[in-house]
């Protein structure tokens, strides 16, 4: 990129309006609302449109619609009752499609359209532009719309049926160990899910709703502190306790664990009883959300 190209960049930055600007302009949120929001983003250390969908000061349409419009860009929802084909998907591979939030919607012309829910990925549409020569036409779409879309499409998951039960996921390569987890749950009236590695989790929690995680720190393809990172980035799962267990705990393990944001710690070999109470804990904290 030139230096002409960086400017012309730099003055569009300039020029474009501040999201919550647009809320203000629409009604939605006061000004003095806005500026109380940012300060706080900024103290969390969060994006301004994050905050807002954690604290539910807006819906994700509305939210969605501010983006299309701070960028430039078309809005879209309710797409994923409609039927893509397999062709279509497979030009966005399902791991890139989950880390990303985005979605394929239509291929005509050389031209891929795609939803997305954050509309700075310019990264990840370039790159799909080079690898297939295409021109790609974003469309800013809610975060929850793409989730649905991505469970429907990619992970053929029909939306979970409702239980009174608390659900809990299990993450661990060590079927063993995930048996015996699962085993003492189910003992307590608890419903569990087991995922064999960090991969299968992250598709699970996009799958389903869980109150609890219980996941191993090193597993093949996504380990136990990536889990914790792919919960923390959707405002749906941000608060969801999850416990970190190991089987070569050093001694600072255990505060690194916490200090990382994991709710809880457990060393392996498991002792039933200490699963147990730790569990309750964790899910008597989310009772409080």
């Amino acid at each position: 990129m030139d230096r002409s190209q960086r400017a012309a960049q730099a003055g569009e930055r300039t020029a474009r309006k501040m999201l919550g600007e647009i809320f203000v302009e629409r009604g939605i949120l006061s000004a003095l609302t806005v500026e109380r929001l940012v300060a706080y983003a900024r103290k969390k250390g969060k994006r301004f449109g994050t905050v807002l969908e954690e604290l539910e000061l807006v819906t994700p349409d509305e939210l969605a619609q501010a983006l299309a419009q701070q960028h430039g860009m078309k809005f879209l929802g309710d797409f994923h009752r409609y039927k893509y084909s397999e062709a279509l998907l497979g030009l966005i591979p399902t791991k890139v499609a989950l880390a990303n939030l985005i979605f394929p919607l239509k291929m005509q012309d050389g031209k891929l359209a795609v939803a997305i829910s954050d509309p700075t990925l310019s990264g990840v549409l370039r790159t799909l532009t080079e690898e297939h020569g295409l021109t790609v036409l974003p469309y800013v779409a809610p975060r929850r719309e793409i989730m649905l879309a991505i469970k429907l499409h990619y992970l053929k998951s029909a939306p979970a049926a409702a239980t009174d039960k608390k659900s809990v996921l299990v993450v661990d390569d060590d079927q063993a160990v995930s048996q015996f987890i699962s085993s003492s749950l189910k003992r307590k009236g608890y419903h569990a899910v087991c995922a064999g590695d960090g991969m299968e989790a992250f598709k699970e929690i996009m799958s389903s709703r869980f109150d609890l995680v219980i996941t191993d720190k090193e597993m093949p393809k996504l380990n136990g502190y990536a889990v914790l990172e792919s919960l923390r980035t959707f405002p749906e799962t941000a608060n969801v306790p999850v416990i970190l267990m190991t089987s070569a705990a050093t001694v600072d393990e255990e505060a690194t664990a916490l200090r990382r944001g994991f709710f809880d710690f457990m060393s392996k070999p498991l002792r039933e009883a200490t699963l147990s109470v730790k569990v309750q804990r964790a899910l008597a904290m989310t009772e409080e959300y």
